[in-house]
């Protein structure tokens, strides 16, 4: 990698740290592994890898293995101060062991030794013999008395951050003050979002501190990302380690970045979550030798504990947003607040929206499957999106009609709502109609010009008492709003298709409204029992 030479102390290509430790020697006997009554691997020229807090790990030459018994599989793992290892599953006589076997093809320089050799794990195994003696798995060898001091940051600090920007944070200081000097450092969580692919959460020395960065769905898929060094890793291919020269920072623009600052070894980890997902953690120091074996060594230790951390905080941010995305921010919150049960819930005041697609039966008769669902989300995007942008909820999606509230601030509250707040209400909704009639003109402009059908609709708006909770049965519950006001909302809409306008609104709205609406006459709605005049906007 281009990095310069070291003090040799125990085995070439290791420095020898304080704690934790890494020494690769050779073996002065005949190890042999047997499997399901085969010997797969037996040689006088094994290798022996000891590392602090594991137990001695024999790497056989591979001409003195059974490669004929092991076949490749897709499993990956890296280490930070050996590199990435591709394994094999072992399989005798119809008895198999998955990923049993590892080798290190292209090991980084300090582990150069173990290139090409194969190694496997203890237990896997069914016995291990040392010039024809048998040994015993090694589950707790070579444990140091000194302990690692990020476990201690794990149990006494990492676990009380709130948010992963604030784990973060936490890390890098402790890192630092362990004597790490790191100049950057990035952790990068895949996100379960409609618009989000990924976060990060930056640190560099010159900014001094952590920044979220959200990344979209495209950008995962540009030039740039694919040509930064999280892109491998995210694609399975283990972990990157480069020393920072002039061969390397061509590599990646990234590096010549952190070079300018005076970096000189970056190191890219996977860092796995439960359920198998990869994200990414990277760091850079300015150490005159790069990251020591130590410090790597404390690092990939504590990374499966770290990680656990930040998928606390994945989880809950994936809860939240799909709250917000499947049942809306309002009752999201509710939900999050504890407002799960059957019956659950409260009488509010809100503006009720309620709108419906025109035509959709033979439309969807007349289109293919896919163009429909075009069709259909261009007519809920310039509908439904103008209801959230100024403020409202979006309760249900009732086949191509939408249901929709527009809370009135105080109803969290339990406070009485004034005049103002109730005024405030019926302008965000008017401002979503109008929003909507220009969006879905717009749309039709398109509609035209590609020789499609365009989008008709009707809008109803009315202003009531409802019942906001959770309905249905324990196992299956919905949370959304009940009530006459609601049932009038919808009565109100399906007048726009006698009368041909667009958008109705209750003369209850409109005594609480303080602008301009135009009145259309007095009407009988349909399981109403009292004529109630109608509004709609002014041209």
């Amino acid at each position: 990698m281009g990095r310069p030479e070291r003090t040799i102390n125990m085995a070439p290509g290791f420095t020898v740290p304080s704690d934790y430790q890494v020494s690769i020697k050779p073996s002065r006997k005949v190890i042999r592994a047997e499997f399901n009554g085969e010997t797969i691997a037996e040689s006088h020229n094994v290798l022996v890898l000891q590392e602090t807090r594991h137990a001695p790990t024999y790497y056989f030459p591979r001409s003195d293995v059974r490669m004929d018994l092991l076949i490749p599989s897709k499993h990956l793992t890296h280490c930070p101060f050996k590199g990435n290892a591709s394994y094999w599953t072992l399989n005798v006589a119809g008895k198999s062991a998955d990923n049993v076997a590892w080798s290190y093809e292209a090991p980084y320089a300090e582990a150069a030794r173990i290139s090409g050799y194969v190694s496997f794990y203890w237990d896997k195994m069914e016995a291990w013999y040392e010039d024809d003696v048998q040994v015993h798995v090694q589950t707790n060898a070579n444990k140091s008395a000194t302990a690692n001091p990020l476990v201690d940051w794990l149990l006494s600090e990492a676990w009380d951050a709130t948010t992963s920007r604030e784990l973060t944070r936490r890390f890098v200081g402790r890192l630092n003050e362990s004597g790490m000097d790191i100049v950057y450092l990035n952790v990068v969580i895949r996100t379960l979002h409609p618009l989000l692919a990924a976060i990060a959460y930056p640190w560099s020395r010159t900014e001094g501190k952590v920044t979220k960065l959200e990344a979209s769905h495209d950008t995962i898929i540009s030039d740039a990302f694919q040509n930064s060094p999280l892109a491998p890793i995210f694609a399975g291919s283990g972990g990157v380690r480069r020393w920072i020269d002039a061969a390397s920072a061509d590599e990646y623009p990234i590096l010549a970045d952190l070079r300018n600052d005076g970096a000189t070894d970056y190191v890219g980890m996977p860092m796995r979550f439960s359920d198998g997902q990869t994200n990414v953690i990277t760091l850079a120091t300015d150490q005159e030798d790069g990251f020591s074996t130590e410090n790597l060594g404390y690092i990939h230790e504590i990374l499966p504990l770290l990680s656990r951390l930040y998928e606390v905080h994945a989880k809950e941010r994936s809860a939240v947003t799909l709250m917000r995305t499947f049942i809306g921010k309002h009752t999201g919150e509710r939900v999050l607040n504890g407002q799960i049960k059957r019956g659950d819930g409260e009488d509010i005041n809100a503006v009720i929206w309620f709108s419906d697609l025109r035509n959709s039966t033979p439309l969807a008769e007349s289109m293919s499957r896919t163009d429909f669902l075009i069709y259909l989300n261009r007519f809920f995007d310039g509908m439904a999106g103008t209801v959230v942008d100024n403020g409202g909820e979006i309760l249900r999606f009732i086949g191509d009609a939408v249901l929709a509230i527009f809370p009135i601030d105080g109803d969290a509250k339990g406070t009485r709502k004034t005049g103002a707040e109730i005024g405030q209400a019926c302008e965000r909704a008017v401002n979503a109609a109008r929003a909507a009639i220009a969006a879905i003109d717009e749309t039709n402009q398109q509609q035209r010009a590609d020789n499609k059908p365009e989008i008709n609709f009707g809008i109803g708006i009315h202003i009531g008492d409802l019942t906001y909770g959770n309905i249905g049965i324990p196992e299956r519950l919905e949370f959304t709003v009940i009530g006459a006001a609601a049932n009038e909302a919808a009565r109100i809409e399906s007048m726009t298709k006698d009368l041909a306008i667009p958008v109705l609104i209750s003369d209850t709205f409109a005594n609480s409204y303080c602008g301009e609406l135009k009145s259309v006459g007095s009407h009988r709605l349909r399981g109403v029992e009292n004529h109630r005049e109608l509004y709609t906007l002014p041209a």
